[in-house]
């Protein structure tokens, strides 16, 4: 049976802690229930032919700015097994409600490595593919094997593989070509039995070298970057946040050298022909990090990171994100991309 509410507060499914009601939301916990779900009592008329249709897992990555109208579809499709399996490799699927921190423990536990680098982000498996979630060199497009999702105009079942997908970074086929047309209920990865460790990024290596760690397991790294984001990154359960609020800006050669040039203590990685600049630089060295306005904030200990610290609105947190934006492209002539995507 079908669950469906009206008028439901969204506090609890929103990982920054916005105070806002949705008009309909549905419960999914089965793939074959959306079949029902599409099929209830003026649920077209709820979603105005799709436009107006959200759905939602942990609500990790999203910035509410107004009551929502239309419909959301709350994730809660669970599981994980064992598809395929041979001396190199493992394919697992997971449900798309299931947690991403869930799936990465399984892997870590078992010793099947990819995801180890991408412990404690949080949200579901579900909005991996969809903004290729990354962290310390390594992207979930790096492990997808395939999508699983039901598009919901044409009714009927899709898989989409890997390049199908269309990643980029924190980009895929789901934020443009897709977006409101399919739920995706279930990711299908491909992990090694055999891995090849990254250990290049945000202080892994060194804190590999303080342990005295010569020969690390994926245990290990997972266990490093669990700390590393604990020292720096505040729990959205005790202070409302959605993780990276910007993306890390790519810039060519040229313009590149002319930044450097000015700047020459930049942040920056470099990635085949680009480079990527350190957003929580740009902002901090732009006077943001630790500034209050009200109950918005950008974090004292990470300034890509804007936080609640109480009863803030989505449109305080908006309104701070653009003078951000706004003070970032005048001092460096970057103009800044949001990571978390808006939903007003």
């Amino acid at each position: 049976m079908i669950r469906y509410r009206e008028n439901i507060s969204l506090l609890p499914f929103n990982t920054f802690g916005i105070d806002i009601n949705a008009a309909h939301i549905f419960y999914l916990k089965a793939p074959e229930d959306l079949k029902d779900i599409l099929e209830y009592p003026g649920f077209s008329d709820m979603s105005d032919n799709m436009t107006d249709l959200l759905v939602l897992g942990q609500g990790s990555n999203v910035l509410f700015t107004h009551d929502f109208r239309g419909v959301i579809i709350k994730n809660e499709i669970r599981g994980i097994r064992i598809l395929e399996e041979n001396d190199k490799f493992v394919l697992v699927e997971a449900g798309s409600g299931e947690k991403w921190q869930d799936l990465v423990d399984y892997a870590v536990s078992r010793d099947l490595a990819g995801i180890e680098n991408l412990t404690l982000i949080p949200g579901t498996v579900g909005a991996a593919p969809i903004q290729n979630i990354g962290a310390y060199g390594v992207e979930a497009a790096d492990v997808i094997e395939s999508v699983h999702a039901y598009n919901l105009e044409k009714k009927e079942w899709i898989t989409l593989a890997n390049k199908e997908c269309e990643f980029s970074y924190r980009d895929s086929i789901f934020k443009r070509r897709l977006k409101n047309q399919v739920v995706i209920c279930s990711v299908v990865f491909r992990l090694s039995k055999t891995p090849e460790l990254r250990l290049n990024y945000g202080g892994i290596k060194e804190e590999l070298g303080k342990r005295n760690i010569a020969d690390p397991t994926i245990q290990d790294i997972s266990g490093i970057v669990a700390g590393i984001r604990r020292a720096k990154l505040p729990d959205p359960e005790i202070l409302g946040n959605a993780g990276s609020f910007f993306k890390n800006p790519l810039l060519g050669e040229a313009q590149f050298q002319v930044l450097l040039r000015s700047f020459p203590m930049i942040k920056y990685f470099k990635e085949g022909d680009l480079y990527k600049i350190s957003a929580g630089w740009l902002i901090e060295q732009a006077g943001w990090k630790g500034y209050r306005q009200g109950n918005a904030s950008c974090y004292e200990k990470q300034a890509l990171i804007l936080v609640n610290y109480g009863n803030a609105k989505g449109e305080e947190i908006l309104a701070l994100s653009e003078k951000i934006q706004k003070s970032v492209f005048d001092k460096f002539g970057i103009a800044l991309e949001r990571e978390v995507n808006l939903i007003s």
